[in-house]
């Protein structure tokens, strides 16, 4: 079992559900991506996802977008994430998921993309416009180098592609709470809890759930039904807001104990 796996795993055994924020590598820099991934760690993150920004982000609502354009900004490649990556490993051993669409990884080379995440230390990718029916070159590179590869999954996905789908998930599987782009929303859809009783018929992967979530009751409804709930528009915002303040890591990190609160 990786990294993930183990720490869903040891969080099971004590009857815990994961928090897993999400942010925007480079926003509003790589400094200070750095400095916000150990401090949601401290805060009691579990699994941390790291969104690598890019041109033409189709699944994301304008929060997300706006974080892309600002990281965007900087001229960034995928060899200075993975660089971060790495510094984030001197100090670190959360399980981190590289959250992409499948162009950067494609312009970084796919095998050349997994063996220098893995070396930096990425645990699982998560690439949002990779469909199972044609993950079977991609899952099999990330496999090779010991990377978990995360699938989303909808309401919209019918029994037989949720199969599909469980097929080709290692770590865990992303569980869209409703149709659409990201962002926070005031309340949590009704089709959640069906839809991931047809995911638990189909798998024992854990499920995480994620978009639209954005507090902390939010937070505590999808924990009575999944085993990890992750918040990322929220966030986001949090950090558009604080930007240019030097507390704005500690800020965040209070924020997400916020959300996490039992």
């Amino acid at each position: 079992m990786r990294a993930i796996g183990q720490k869903l795993a040891r969080l099971q055994d004590r009857g815990q559900k994961a928090f897993i924020p999400f942010i925007t590598a480079g926003d509003p820099d790589l400094e200070t991506t750095v400095r916000l991934v150990l401090e949601l760690e401290r805060a009691g993150s579990h699994i941390v996802e790291l969104g690598i920004p890019f041109s033409d982000p189709v699944a994301d609502g304008p929060t997300i977008q706006r974080s892309s354009e600002r990281a965007l900004v900087h001229r960034y490649r995928m060899a200075d994430f993975l660089s971060a990556v790495s510094a984030i490993r001197q100090c670190s051993a959360v399980p981190l998921v590289l959250f992409s669409y499948f162009n950067p990884i494609l312009q970084y080379g796919m095998d050349a993309l997994a063996r220098d995440a893995a070396q930096a230390g990425v645990n699982g990718v998560l690439v949002t416009d990779m469909t199972p029916e044609e993950a079977g070159e991609y899952g099999a590179c990330m496999d090779r180098h010991g990377l978990d590869t995360i699938f989303l999954a909808a309401p919209t996905s019918d029994d037989a592609r949720l199969s599909k789908i469980v097929n080709c998930t290692r770590g865990f599987l992303y569980l869209v709470s409703r149709a659409g782009i990201t962002g926070a929303q005031d309340s949590l859809s009704e089709t959640l809890a069906p839809t991931l009783e047809r995911v638990r018929r189909k798998t024992d992967i854990p499920v995480a759930v994620g978009f639209g979530i954005s507090t902390p009751a939010q937070v505590q409804a999808v924990w009575k039904l999944a085993d990890g709930a992750v918040v990322g528009s929220a966030i986001v915002a949090q950090i558009e807001k604080h930007r240019g303040d030097p507390e704005l890591a500690s800020k965040i990190g209070s924020f997400c104990r916020w959300l996490s609160s039992r």
